[in-house]
């Protein structure tokens, strides 16, 4: 399994079959990775999202499915939109 935060709306994940997100990690090094998002609190165990690393691929390909947490808190996704913003500047502040 993979996890990856999608950020991509529902419509355009199913109009398209493409999503794009950050992956996430359980990596304890990236406690310290200045482009990663701790989502521990939530997941209750070492949790990263890692924001320098955008991706996209096709979900009905590789028969992903949602992840049994489901969600991240609106903070945390907020918090991934901007990191994603700073990397490719779609809206200026």
């Amino acid at each position: 399994m993979h996890p990856m935060l999608v950020l991509s709306p529902k419509a355009f994940n199913d109009k398209t079959s493409i999503v794009i997100g950050f992956p996430m990690s359980t990596a304890p090094y990236n406690a310290t990775n200045p482009f990663a998002i701790d989502n521990s609190k939530m997941a209750k165990q070492p949790s990263y999202i890692i924001c320098n690393q955008p991706k996209s691929f096709d979900w009905r390909q590789r028969r992903a499915t949602p992840h049994p947490w489901k969600r991240v808190s609106e903070a945390i996704f907020q918090t991934a939109r901007l990191e994603l913003n700073d990397i490719i500047e779609l809206v200026t502040p």
